[in-house]
């Protein structure tokens, strides 16, 4: 722990501000900049929260100023993948563009340390179902590509400067904080866990299955799912790596082995005591049928070790969480 402060772009959101909460239980100081159009205040419970844009430079430069900040982490950014296919330059201005200006911001103002929210989305579709760090980014959707040409900045920023950066490609993050004081509030969600919860208290009348033909076990798609503790405490390990001198890196985040979606819909109905309504639907455009992380690296250069690897402690958690906000519609994340 340093006296500088912590910088924590997009902080109000779902992983942000589990990562926040986490800052703020070890000492850190955090000041999260947030322009609330999909978090909310009310998740961030430590530090100072203000309200702005990313991309608004003279902001930025003022709070690295203001604040005397060394660190930033980025998590700030536009992540709904169908929407990004119908609306790609939205998502190439919040997630390329904002960032580049709030880059410009941290090399002129010295910022040593960046830890960069990134997504397995830059593989695209690996031919054996397993990323690792290795495979070729190939995305297949402007999420995927946004957030891959932010590497490439942070690379070449890091080659050209002294900052040096962790980027963390994040699997299918689920479930939320165990004492359900923050939770994941997303609007209209496309994640399975988020999903199938919102069903399971009756907030969605069903739950779609995307294709059953897949060459998977059981013809559903497999995916790599990570608790958002974990998540947010591998981010807390970077700042670690980053503090101690480590060098610039990118990894992944995911435990190395995945579950169908008939199996995360069975755990849902297993923790849930009742069954799920569940529709079989065509395959979408662009599904890879498994996508599971090599993580070997992350464990391996960090000494991160997973605490919540249980898929029914992950719904549990979710499924605390949406009844929570059943209970109080009126609060959110």
């Amino acid at each position: 722990m340093t006296t500088k402060a912590i910088l924590v772009t997009g902080g109000a959101g779902y992983i942000g501000s589990h990562v926040v909460r986490q800052l703020g239980e070890a000492g850190e100081r955090v000041v999260v900049l947030d322009n609330l159009s999909t978090g909310f205040s009310d998740a961030v419970l430590h530090g100072e929260l203000v309200v702005g844009d990313t991309g608004d430079r003279e902001l930025v430069a003022r709070i690295l100023v203001e604040q005397d900040v060394d660190t930033v982490m980025h998590f700030a950014a536009h992540t709904v993948v169908p929407e990004s296919v119908e609306n790609p330059l939205k998502y190439y201005w919040n997630n390329t563009c904002s960032t580049r200006n709030l880059l410009q911001c941290c090399q002129e103002h010295g910022i040593r340390h960046f830890v960069f929210s990134s997504t397995a989305a830059v593989y695209g579709i690996p031919s054996d179902g397993i990323a690792s760090e290795e495979s070729a980014t190939v995305p297949i959707n402007p999420y995927g590509t946004s957030k891959l040409m932010t590497e490439w900045m942070l690379r070449d920023l890091g080659i050209a400067t002294d900052l040096r950066y962790v980027a963390l490609r994040y699997f299918n993050v689920a479930g939320c904080d165990p004492q359900a004081r923050i939770g994941q509030s997303t609007p209209r969600a496309t994640l399975l866990i988020k999903v199938a919860s919102e069903a399971a208290v009756g907030k969605r009348p069903h739950v779609s299955i995307f294709g059953t033909d897949y060459p998977t076990s059981d013809g559903t798609g497999v995916r790599d799912y990570i608790h958002v503790e974990d998540l947010a405490d591998a981010h807390l390990k970077a700042l670690e790596h980053l503090r101690n001198g480590g060098e610039s890196t990118t990894l992944n985040c995911g435990y190395g082995h995945g579950y169908s979606v008939r199996e995360v819909l069975d755990a849902v109905e297993r923790v849930d005591g009742k069954a799920l309504t569940i529709r079989e639907e065509t395959r979408r455009a662009g599904d890879p049928p498994s996508l599971v992380a090599s993580a070997d690296r992350i464990r391996e250069l960090f000494g991160w070790r997973p605490r919540h690897d249980d898929l029914d402690f992950i719904v549990k958690t979710a499924l605390q969480w949406e009844r929570k906000l059943a209970d109080k519609p009126s609060k959110s994340d």
